[in-house]
């Protein structure tokens, strides 16, 4: 069964005049002009790199030539190919979903399942303490989860205990794309006790949907950086899949050359495309106060 996971840093990736240009001709137009509404080029860059990492994985995986398919979004904004190809009368399909946040962009793709992924970076509330941010959030979380969080240790250590909660719930609710509108609390997820590294991921946590646990889905938790978490829900497929998961796997991390090896150009050049970018703030200005 194929299995891809794969991260961009973004956040790190200061484009040239050249790089951002050849970008924005590989992406489609109206992506392109979404991408350039941006106040902030962080922004920019993380939504970029989403679009650059769905089609690589498509031209890449799907065998599509860059410039031959066309991606949709479904009415809850999540990413799809309309028409998949087929290797064969049984060949599984792939489930692919991407998430930014942070530093960097992420896809998880697999075959013969339901795929959500999630990642979360550890800040600082911006505006509040953080037992005030917890107020604000209760409603997210069942009491539960929350004497997990709370019990987490340092602040620092609650906050990286909610955020790693927090993807999980998001990678699920990605998963089977219902959006915003699903109630969090019927959802509850318990930590498996081992330590989230950078390879291998964590496979353990199980979660129970309105009190029944569901030992039909699999989530991934892993780092990409001590301030980085990243889940991946794993569900069963239409019609299940019936050959097993293989092992959790690390994402990798790709170089910008990586990300368009095999990009090709669906618009003509845009000079002022790069203006406008070169012209923004990297980010909001906020306080920068130590966790």
């Amino acid at each position: 069964m194929g299995s891809v996971r794969w991260a961009f840093r973004c956040g790190s990736w200061t484009p040239t005049r050249a790089e951002w240009l050849f970008a924005a001709r590989c992406i489609q137009p109206e992506e392109k002009d979404r991408i350039g509404q941006f106040v902030f080029t962080k922004d920019a860059k993380s939504a970029m790199a989403g679009r650059l990492l769905l089609r690589k994985f498509v031209c890449e995986k799907m065998t599509l030539p860059w410039s031959h398919f066309r991606l949709e979004r479904s009415p809850r904004g999540k990413p799809y190919l309309p028409t998949q190809p087929q290797d064969g009368p049984v060949s599984p399909t792939w489930s692919f979903n991407l998430s930014h946040q942070g530093d960097f962009a992420v896809l998880a793709a697999q075959q013969g399942c339901q795929v959500g992924v999630d990642i979360m970076k550890t800040v600082m509330p911006g505006s509040s303490s953080v037992p005030e941010f917890f107020r604000i959030m209760t409603r997210q979380f069942t009491p539960y989860e929350w004497s997990v969080i709370q019990s987490a240790g340092s602040e620092h250590q609650q906050l990286a205990s909610f955020y790693r909660h927090w993807a999980l719930k998001e990678s699920f609710i990605k998963a089977i794309g219902t959006g915003l509108g699903f109630n969090l609390q019927r959802v509850e997820f318990h930590l498996s006790s081992e330590p989230l590294t950078q390879d291998p991921p964590a496979s353990l946590t199980t979660m129970h949907l309105d009190e029944e646990e569901q030992g039909d889905w699999l989530f991934e938790e892993c780092l990409l950086d001590e301030d980085h978490h990243v889940a991946v829900a794993l569900g069963p497929g239409s019609p299940p899949s019936p050959a097993p998961l293989a092992p959790p796997r690390a994402f990798t991390l790709l170089s910008f050359s990586e990300l368009t090896s095999l990009a090709s150009p669906l618009t003509d050049e845009d000079p002022s495309y790069w203006e406008s970018f070169s012209t923004k703030a990297e980010g909001p200005q906020r306080r920068r106060d130590g966790l």
